[in-house]
């Protein structure tokens, strides 16, 4: 399983953007350092919570950073720009970043949004199928072609820069409805399940792959469940207790200046205390979080892989619950801790630690050979029967740094 996070970014307002925007760069080192695979960042334009505008500004600078982690649009609101814009900036960043940009899509999270720029919320799904096809021909090179529909015309086009890449990855967001799958499983793209973290989202996950297998089928194209990314939600600590002291700082806030009030999600009511908010968001029969140990992430995570039937990319939702040091931590015990455990790169070393334990009678053994070498040696054997270890007392150091030491007694 690759590992990936997604900030939108959900920042608690009443801070300095700008400071705001520094600390998402340093998270994206944080995280190619640690070795996670994957970060997407998201485009927004109002709501006062997501500072991001500009998703490929944002990653290019992320970019100059880092260099391994694989960089992603999380997503590019396709009906707010000219796709031909939108293929262009995405080969800039990939040629910047030396063949690590990906390209992820989507009609456009926010109503308010589309109303600023007078888009009627009705046809973003419909401009976004139809710009997703021009946007791969683009990619690919080719011939020059003309292309002219009732909101975007283009005359000869055809990109002077090639991707770094071979081939770009692509992926777009699903939410609950069949929408987002069957786009992707139309035009062979990777999906970005942002609906998880709510109950309906979860309950709608078992069904979801099956549209994007439908559409595939329908429209010749693939789907691979190594690139369905499902979104977890999570706050970890090495203790539960601190993991719920941790989110103290902005659950609450989260929950009910963003959630409730700024979203007016449906059947969401706000709550009365943080006791309260990480009681609900730590409950797997009322949300998709964790708050909680590694150990619980881990368990999580195995239970979303049978929820699901299998999928390739575990996508970390970036939040605000905690102060931004524990919020780094728990970014750090998922690396330490829950990657190599979910990945099975774990098991060889508890294995061997067994086999040291289960076969003391061979390395005694070794012991005692070691043991008959030194008292061959007169004045060997002299010295160490002169520091008071008789010849059956002697353990030789598994660990050659390690000095004789003599038996209890």
């Amino acid at each position: 399983m690759r590992f990936a996070a997604f900030l939108a970014p959900h920042h608690l307002p009443g801070e300095s953007p700008a400071l705001q925007l520094q600390r998402d760069l340093d998270l994206v080192v944080h995280l190619d350092r640690l070795g996670f695979d994957e970060f997407w960042c998201g485009e927004h334009h109002s709501t006062g919570w997501e500072t991001i505008g500009s998703p490929e500004m944002f990653l290019a600078a992320a970019a100059v950073r880092t260099g391994r982690i694989m960089l992603g649009t999380g997503v590019t609101s396709i009906p707010y720009h000219h796709p031909f814009n939108v293929a262009q900036r995405i080969v800039q960043l990939d040629q910047m970043s030396f063949g690590r940009a990906m390209l992820g899509t989507g009609p456009g999270a926010l109503p308010s949004d589309a109303h600023t720029l007078g888009i009627d919320p009705m046809v973003l799904r419909d401009r976004q199928d139809e710009a997703i096809p021009v946007i791969q021909r683009l990619l690919a090179g080719g011939e020059r072609f003309t292309y002219e529909c009732d909101w975007f015309q283009m005359y000869d086009a055809k990109l002077q820069i090639l991707p770094y890449q071979r081939q770009i990855p692509m992926a777009t967001a699903s939410m609950i409805s069949p929408s987002g799958m069957t786009l992707a499983g139309k035009h062979s793209l990777g999906v970005l399940s942002v609906g998880s973290m709510s109950t309906e989202g979860l309950a709608s996950l078992p069904l979801q792959w099956s549209f994007a297998e439908d559409a595939a089928a329908k429209h010749d194209g693939t789907v691979n469940r190594a690139d369905w990314r499902v979104m977890f939600n999570f706050h970890v600590a090495r203790t539960r207790d601190q993991a719920r002291r941790d989110v103290e700082h902005g659950l609450l806030q989260w929950h009910n200046d963003y959630n409730v009030a700024t979203l007016q999600r449906p059947g969401l009511q706000p709550l009365s205390s943080t006791a309260e908010a990480i009681d609900f968001y730590a409950n797997p029969d009322t949300s998709a979080g964790v708050i909680g140990t590694p150990d619980d992430l881990i368990e999580n995570i195995l239970l979303m892989q049978e929820i699901t039937g299998g999928f390739g990319v575990m996508m970390g939702f970036v939040n605000d619950w905690a102060e931004p040091e524990a919020m780094f931590r728990s970014w750090d015990l998922v690396a330490r801790h829950v990657i190599p455990a979910v990945n099975g790169q774990l098991a060889p070393m508890v294995e061997s630690n067994e086999h040291v334990i289960a076969n003391r009678e061979y390395f005694d053994r070794a012991g005692k050979a070691i043991l008959a070498k030194i008292f061959e040696n007169e004045r060997a054997a002299a010295a160490l029967e002169g520091a008071g270890t008789p010849k059956s007392g002697f353990t030789p150091p598994l660990n050659a740094a390690e000095p004789a030491r003599s038996s209890p007694g």
